[in-house]
């Protein structure tokens, strides 16, 4: 009983822990690049995206290199997301030992 005692007070300062980072997560900015910096875009920690840049030399351009480069600057961005969640997530479960393929949050 003492071993599930101490797993329920885990997981009630993980969740405390985690409505924290989520908040964070809302502030944190990353931007991912297309076609050697042309193109931008920034996401916040949740995914919405918060800008777009793009060189003006596109402006007289192919649409559809534009539309390729935004889509490649948006996925870039979004790795970096995941990538950033990812890191902080584990910092956050670091002592938390979970069974394979559980993951947070649930």
């Amino acid at each position: 009983m003492k071993n599930l005692s101490q797993m329920m007070k885990q997981a009630q300062e993980m969740q405390g822990k985690m409505q924290e980072m989520q908040a964070r997560m809302e502030e944190v900015e990353m931007t991912g690049q297309a076609g050697a910096g042309m193109v931008s875009v920034t996401l916040n920690g949740k995914g919405e995206m918060r800008g777009l840049k793009m060189d003006a030399s596109l402006k007289d351009g192919d649409i559809e290199v534009m539309e390729d480069l935004i889509i490649a600057a948006h996925n870039d961005a979004k790795r970096r997301v995941e990538d950033y969640t990812q890191e902080e997530m584990s910092k956050l479960t670091g002592g938390l030992n979970l069974p394979d393929g559980m993951k947070l949050p649930f």
